[in-house]
């Protein structure tokens, strides 16, 4: 079972759970979550092989979606799922798999297509940190530097380092392992027909206008709407803004 972290008392509105991407966690998602809490409950998971939920050697999308599954039924679903790139495909996963479990869905700038670019240089630089000679963050943060991590991500990284145990809560050698199947999404005979919003950053090319027919054809009722000024991280770049689409498409 992921691990999770919840804001705001049950009710009898649908709970909202979010998914976080590639090398993140729940507590990257704190002061969204604590906002959005003052009208639901809000669950932030840990996904696997990152945080503080488990590891293992399966870090395939259909294993993503059914911890997520497993989640939603745990607190009681069906759910809103908002997923940000890795934990967005995963959500869209989820929907077509399990789509019981899912009432509205939110997709942050992710489509459901294979990507040409892999992450594999930002899992080489964290292995090659010497976490044997760090004190504090920023020790680490110099060395990814020296790595050319630029600081934006440096910092991003070091929220998911674990300074006392002088280890990384991210499980790098299965992500490496399974960076293929991150980058691209599995073929699934399926299609979601619940209300879906996929929300981009207006900066970022990751969900294109060639993306929109199979987006379509998978979830029907897609709508698409951008946020000025932001990038792939655009709830960090924009909170407010995100923060208000999302509230705006979940309250509709």
């Amino acid at each position: 079972m992921l691990n999770w972290n919840a804001y705001g008392p049950a009710d009898a509105r649908p709970p909202l759970v979010i998914a976080h991407g590639l090398f993140g966690s729940a507590r990257n998602w704190n002061v969204i979550a604590t906002r959005l809490a003052e009208t639901r409950r809000v669950i932030a998971v840990d996904m696997r092989n990152h945080g503080h939920s488990p590891w293992s050697d399966d870090h395939s999308y259909a294993a993503l979606a059914g911890d997520l599954a497993q989640v939603i039924d745990k607190i009681g679903g069906p759910a809103d799922v908002l997923g940000h790139s890795m934990g967005g495909k995963a959500s869209m996963m989820l929907a077509l798999t399990y789509p019981e479990t899912v009432r509205r869905l939110i997709v942050a700038d992710i489509a459901p297509v294979a990507y040409g670019h892999s992450q594999m240089q930002y899992i080489t630089a964290m292995k090659a940190v010497d976490l044997s000679q760090v004190q504090r963050r920023s020790d680490v943060r110099e060395q990814l530097a020296a790595q050319g991590v630029d600081p934006a991500l440096q910092a991003f990284f070091t929220q998911s380092l674990d300074l006392a145990g002088k280890r990384w809560q991210m499980n790098l050698d299965a992500l490496a392992a399974g960076m293929d199947d991150l980058v691209g999404f599995p073929k699934v005979d399926a299609h979601w027909d619940g209300p879906a919003l996929f929300l981009t950053g207006a900066l970022s090319d990751y969900v294109k206008p060639e993306h929109r027919e199979l987006i379509r054809s998978l979830f029907p009722k897609a709508r698409f709407a951008k946020i000025p000024g932001a990038q792939h991280w655009l709830h960090a770049d924009k909170p407010r803004e995100f923060e208000a689409a999302v509230r705006v498409f979940l309250d509709s």
